[in-house]
């Protein structure tokens, strides 16, 4: 093996001299032999006119989920996603011979992407240093290496768009991912020499490896969910190179597989991906597979596997009978039956120091792909929405037509910061995602709507009938670029079918309608503040600890006022767990029947004309209630309350502010073996040890029919009273005001387990609690006084300009005040300043 070092000087536009290195390395297996015969074959066929490849090799991310492999962990922004050490690599498969184009041992190289005159080179690279990825282009011979954007962001995975601008994911949309602590990136464009940048999608999760396709429009990845699984639904979407027409290419509706990389099959109208299994493996990795998208999104069939395994990176197609992929230190080449061969390994010094292969792409000229007209108007400040038929669809049997009166336009909101993979405390087992109600449309009597959507939001509706109870909830969320007039045929029809009505809706021969604003409700929910006064009034006299009369205290076992346990109050606990309203929840499910979520579906509602012991609700707060319940019924109306506030929450799922040490915590959970034990000795019945013991539930999708909810520790402590703990009042005799609750499991019969408060284990229990009180009182929860936010909050808020720097950790702060900034950040407005250039970015990037 040889090795000649080659340096070159590369002048640059801004009149630096860069220092780039170049290895040639000469492989011993050289040009194909008999030992490679795949190789032979296909250095005959498809690569007989260029046998060149460029890659990157670098260490994987330092994290198991597919996108977290950049920029840093919530809690420690020292903790970074990725290792260190990049290098960019050709390599001739004919005669193996090896290139390093670039190399940079604390660095990042990744992403390649060849240009089509077959010798410029555009990847993202993070210099050793220094911890933004930035977008780069050089020359296929190592010179001239350029820096095209900058900042504090990340940006990656580029691709050159058809109209000659470049299309890429980035951090400028500073939110963070839903379900995890790490940053989001989302598709964006600029101009080929980097300026113009300017958003492309709106998404509050993550998009993935944009690419164009032979027909102008942007294949890539869209994860999603909107109130339904957090780990299923990551499929393959495409754009038109503006932003406009986001549209499902495939999946969407079937859950399960992270369906990226996703790359077109020259000459056929296929594409070939990668298929990670479940949420995804970690740097992509999966079976490779092609989609034959002709009968549509829906059809699982219309996949097909080409590898025998999931261990490959980064697909690529030179025809439809031959494909190459990264697996670990190698690159292989299959062909559709799966018979695979090894044509490259990265060297020993490579492999020790962690790196592997990644981004294969084939060095080649190649024609542009067809350029679409721009649909886009920068000087608007929003878009338009033209729905044909909201009675045409899937699962829409027994709507009948007229039925659908109105839209619910809702927004879902990005995260400033995140903590854990749950969703709590921001609901129990449901949303992830606080949602804003923007107001209402009308539906016309055919059945058509056609309106005005602010520009780059994340929307989704909610067809309301005429009392404005839910028909049917959209689980996915759409957007429009300025200026863009976007449609479709009707409530979640098939793709593959057409408007059935041939003559112009009644919608379209008027002016759009503007969304109207609900009047008398918030925007964005907050249940101690909106929602328990509404129960106060109506409930608490029943369904609470100080009632006296026939029925007593806790009627129906329902507690409903606002008492906090350890994570949530135990009225909002309570009435998730009785199942009082219903959500999407978080279950791998979609386009559930008419009437099956939301309003109509919640049996709280149904509890308010008088029927139900004589309670009668105004109209204002059924508003409330009904509207809270359509943006997700969420716990805390603020992000702020993320990661704080609890005994027992979860950092990186895993349970932090536990009491499991306490004094009092051992004195109870001691009494409670002793003295509760033989008879709450079967897995539905054991009771809670600690403030923090979960007892095996799940925090993330807890079963709301799991016996051993009806004694969670979150609404057995009582942190607001702790003598009003059902841990305390179940088992104290009702002669010394408690509960009387407790009864022999075979007979039934009652049993006096406390005579008195005197008892002292029953004084060991109250203990626990009050210690519980003391403790919340200290770390505070969002609606207490005193609350402050965390640091890492403040940290992301200072950073994306809501906060002024230096921002004194111990003053107070309207967290809510401030998040409604942070979001209306988002809101795009419109500029007259020419879309080129790079002073366009500071406008039009948020």
């Amino acid at each position: 093996m040889k090795r000649l070092y080659i340096m070159r000087l590369c002048p640059q536009t801004c009149g630096a001299v860069v220092l780039v290195v170049s290895l040639l390395v000469l492989h011993s297996y050289g040009g194909p032999t008999n030992t490679n015969p795949l190789l032979d074959r296909l250095l005959a066929g498809p690569l007989s006119n260029s046998a060149s490849i460029v890659f990157a090799a670098r260490p994987t991310g330092r994290d198991g989920h597919w996108y977290a492999n950049f920029a840093y962990y919530a809690h420690d922004p020292d903790q970074k996603m990725y290792g260190e050490g990049g290098r960019l690599y050709r390599l001739d498969l004919r005669s193996g011979s090896l290139t390093c184009l670039l190399a940079d041992p604390k660095g990042g190289v990744r992403d390649p992407q060849v240009h089509y005159d077959g010798t410029t080179i555009l990847f993202s690279y993070r210099k050793g240093g220094s911890e933004y990825y930035h977008l780069y282009d050089i020359q296929s011979d190592g010179s001239c290496l350029r820096q095209l954007t900058d900042g504090p962001f990340d940006d990656l995975e580029p691709a050159f768009s058809p109209e000659g601008g470049i299309v890429f994911v980035s951090s400028r949309c500073n939110r963070w991912v839903n379900c995890w602590l790490t940053q989001v990136a989302v598709l964006y464009r600029c101009e080929a020499d980097g300026s113009g940048i300017r958003p492309l999608s709106c998404n509050i999760e993550q998009d993935n490896t944009p690419w164009p396709l032979a027909d102008g429009r942007i294949l890539y990845t869209r994860w999603e969910y909107v109130d339904r699984s957090q780990v299923d639904y990551h499929h393959l979407w495409t754009v038109n190179p503006d932003g406009t027409g986001h549209a499902v290419f495939f999946g969407n509706l079937h859950p399960g597989t992270v369906m990226i990389d996703a790359k077109p099959v020259p000459d056929s109208g296929c594409v070939v991906a990668s298929f990670s299994p479940g949420h995804g493996k970690l740097e992509h990795e999966g079976r490779v597979t092609v989609v034959d998208p002709r009968a549509g999104p829906d059809a699982p069939a219309f996949a097909r596997p080409v590898s025998k395994g999931d261990c490959y990176r980064d697909p690529w197609a030179f025809s439809e009978s031959w494909f190459m992929a990264a697996a670990g230190p190698a690159l292989v080449v299959m062909t559709p039956d799966g018979a695979e061969e090894q044509v490259f390994r990265l060297s020993e010094e490579d492999i020790k120091a962690g790196y592997q292969c990644h981004e294969p792409r084939h060095l080649v000229p190649h024609d542009h792909e067809h350029v679409m007209p721009e649909r886009v108007n920068l000087d608007k400040a929003a878009g338009r929405m033209l729905l044909a038929d909201v009675n045409e669809g899937r699962n829409m049997a027994g709507v009948k037509p007229g039925e659908i009166r109105k839209l619910l336009v809702i927004e879902t909101l990005p995260k400033p910061i995140n903590y854990t993979g749950g969703m709590e405390p921001l609901s129990y087992g449901g949303t992830f995602t606080l949602e804003r109600q923007l107001g209402t449309v009308p539906v016309e009597p055919d059945g058509s709507a056609y309106f005005e959507v602010p520009a780059l939001r994340s929307v989704f509706f909610v067809a309301l009938d005429e009392r404005d109870m839910a028909v049917k909830r959209m689980q996915s969320f759409t957007s429009v670029q300025p200026g863009e007039v976007a449609g479709c045929v009707g409530c979640h029809e098939l793709r593959t079918t057409a408007p059935k009505r041939a003559t112009v809706t009644m919608a379209a021969r008027r002016p759009p309608r503007m969304i109207e604003p609900v009047s008398g409700v918030p925007a964005v929910f907050d249940f101690p503040r909106d929602i328990q006064p509404v129960l106060d009034a109506l409930c608490v006299r029943c369904h609470g600890y100080d009632v006296s009369g026939t029925n007593g205290p806790r009627a129906g076992k329902l507690i409903l006022s606002g008492d906090h346990g350890p994570m949530y109050s135990h009225s909002y606990l309570m009435m998730t767990v009785a199942g009082l309203f219903s959500d999407g929840r978080n279950r791998a499910r979609s386009n559930y029947p008419p009437r099956a979520l939301g309003s109509a579906a919640s049996r709280i509602l149904t509890m308010l004309d008088g029927t139900h012991y004589g309670v009668v609700a105004s109209p204002a707060q059924k508003k409330l209630l009904r509207l809270w319940i359509e943006t997700g019924a969420p716990y805390p109306g603020t992000y702020a309350a993320l990661g704080c506030g609890m005994i027992g929450g979860y950092a990186i799922n895993n349970q932090v502010e536990t009491d499991d040490d306490w004094p009092e915590t051992k004195a109870a959970a001691e009494a409670i073996d002793r003295r509760c034990a033989s008879c709450h000795n079967e897995p539905g019945r054991l009771l809670p040890r600690a403030l923090s013991d979960e007892r095996g539930v799940s925090f993330w999708q807890p079963d709301m029919k799991d016996p051993r909810l009806v004694t969670s520790r979150h609404c057995v402590f009582n942190l607001s009273r702790p003598d009003k703990s059902l841990i305390v009042l179940a088992p104290l005799a009702k002669a010394a005001g408690g509960w009387g609750l407790c009864r022999d499991p075979v007979t039934k019969s009652n049993v006096t387990v406390f005579a008195d408060r005197n008892d002292p284990d029953y004084g060991k229990l109250l203990a626990l609690c009050g210690a519980g009180k003391t403790r919340l009182e200290a770390i505070t929860r969002f609606d207490m006084p005193g609350f402050k936010p965390r640091a890492d909050w403040v940290r992301e808020m200072t950073k994306y300009g809501i906060l002024p720097p230096g921002q004194p950790l111990s003053e107070p702060v309207d967290v809510y005040a401030v998040e409604r900034k942070y979001w209306d950040s988002f809101i795009y407005r419109p500029t007259r300043a020419p879309a080129q250039g790079r002073a366009v970015r500071s406008l039009l990037t948020p």
